[in-house]
């Protein structure tokens, strides 16, 4: 994966897209999202454990309501710790992964970050936290974001993928 090629498609978006999340008044003096260094070992290929495919609601941002079904349970390696994540399915094809972490709050999003995840369909997915992305409700309240589900609120940082500003992030 070419991270560096990635983010600069994805500044590209956010600067000059009709459909850019960044408010357009602001657009022209956007500096480009602000990202962790890549971390290879927080790129893992893992096998699931199918889930129950109960439903899950998810609250948003702007106090709604999203449904999804317990998909999927990946095992992952962050630092010395083993985590299981909820994938979550919905109508589109692959999975979706709302979380939070440690950095939520102080580095990233308060709310949580996404990652959005292919399906080979062979029993294992990629999971990619260099990936890892703010929503759309980060940018401009206009936007309804679901909020992670407490299974996916997770105790060890994640210092990978996007994050906050210097000039917003808290110390």
């Amino acid at each position: 994966m070419d991270y560096e090629e990635f983010r600069r498609q994805k500044d590209d978006f956010f600067r000059a897209h009709p459909h850019s999340p960044i408010p357009r008044p602001s657009r022209a003096d956007f500096p480009g999202l602000e990202y962790y260094p890549p971390v290879p070992e927080l790129r893992q290929r893992v096998r699931l454990r199918p889930g129950d495919g109960s439903e899950v609601i998810a609250a948003t941002s702007d106090g709604q309501q999203r449904r999804y079904t317990r998909a999927a349970w990946a095992p992952v390696r962050v630092g010395n710790e083993s985590v299981d994540l909820l994938l979550l399915g919905s109508q589109g094809e692959g999975f979706f992964l709302p979380f939070r972490d440690a950095t939520s709050g102080p580095e990233t999003y308060g709310a949580g970050r996404y990652l959005d995840i292919d399906d080979p369909g062979d029993g294992t997915v990629v999971i990619d936290f260099n990936l890892a992305y703010h929503p759309y409700c980060a940018y401009d309240d206009v936007y309804s974001c679901p909020l992670p589900p407490t299974e996916n609120w997770l105790t060890v940082p994640i210092r990978a993928g996007e994050r906050l500003p210097v000039t917003t992030r808290r110390t």
